[in-house]
């Protein structure tokens, strides 16, 4: 009897459309969910089907509208071409797929189609949050659930300090600044999390501490040369500080001849890093007085990534093939 082998890459989600009548499904799913928002459910309930439901969709597909692509979400695009890329590395030993944790493809209308023996899941975010990589075990476990013959499981929690990731990083950034010249000043921005979920013992912010350090010695910069920060803060509770859109307009103030920011949470680029980053925050910076501003794209179809992303699934497949 052959035993079938299955890779299934998860990324965080998009809508299907730029539009008001996409972004209210979509982020009904995704802000309903109890790990990404930790307020109590009623309170929540009200708040978020009383006002943000009414207000948020028609704002977020306006900023969705400034990135979106003849493929589609920039996001969903990546992801499918990273599964593709990666399926040719491994090979026949194991089938790999895609899904998103909100929205589509769905994690469970994927799994009930590979027909697989053993399941290996790699949620594609590098550093370990209750928030985004632990979603996605909730999302997996519950579809086993439902299986009457569900296959063997195998998880990855995080790749922070992977030597391939990080190679790949610093390669992509090397290979930015051979084209363009380095900066005065380089960020590093992650997505934020409430303050509160690291007390709780999200691990989260020290693995973006390990990954910005270990970039940084890859790339043999000064403590001077660079800042690690934190995007995307939602609502009034305190968030993982510094946040980014405050240190690019003091950078900003200060004058400074050219700033690269460049996202290393993020393997795949997406509204996070091409609208909040790229032009919200890039504005900030030039309205304060800075001088140059550069995005450098995530990792994305990176061959330097794509290798990494092989060498992890094959490390964590271990015995299986």
């Amino acid at each position: 009897m052959q035993i079938k082998t299955g890779i299934l890459i998860v990324n965080l989600g998009t809508p299907d459309a730029p539009t008001k009548a996409a972004l209210r499904p979509y982020l009904k799913q995704f802000l309903s969910d109890p790990r990404v928002v930790e307020i109590p459910k009623p309170i929540w309930w009200l708040i978020l089907n009383g006002i943000l439901l009414n207000t948020r969709p028609a704002q977020s597909a306006r900023k969705y509208a400034t990135i979106w692509t003849n493929e589609g979400s920039p996001l969903k695009f990546h992801t499918g071409k990273q599964a593709g890329l990666l399926q040719e590395l491994i090979g026949e030993r194991a089938t790999v797929k895609y899904a998103m944790r909100y929205g589509n493809p769905s994690i469970e209308s994927v799994l009930k189609t590979m027909d697989c023996d053993r399941l290996l899941v790699i949620p594609l975010y590098p550093q370990y949050a209750a928030s985004s990589s632990g979603t996605v075990f909730d999302a997996v476990f519950d579809c086993l659930k439902t299986m009457r013959n569900p296959p063997e499981l195998r998880i990855i929690k995080h790749f922070q300090d992977h030597p391939g990731y990080i190679r790949a990083l610093a390669g992509n950034i090397s290979d930015y600044w051979k084209e363009k010249g380095r900066p005065e000043k380089l960020v590093m921005s992650f997505h934020g999390v409430p303050r509160r979920t690291i007390d709780l013992g999200d691990p989260y912010q020290s693995e973006c501490l390990d990954t910005g350090r270990l970039l940084a010695n890859a790339l043999n910069l000064d403590e001077g040369q660079y800042e690690i920060t934190f995007q995307s803060r939602f609502g009034r509770a305190e968030w993982l500080k510094p946040y980014t859109a405050e240190t690019l307009e003091n950078l900003g103030k200060q004058k400074l001849s050219r700033v690269d920011v460049v996202c290393p949470g993020f393997v795949s680029d997406c509204l996070e890093t091409l609208e909040e980053i790229a032009m919200e925050v890039k504005q900030s910076y030039l309205n304060a007085g800075g001088g140059e501003f550069n995005y450098i794209p995530a990792l994305n179809e990176n061959e330097g990534w794509i290798r990494a992303l092989s060498d992890i699934a094959l490390t964590n497949l271990g015995d299986w093939t």
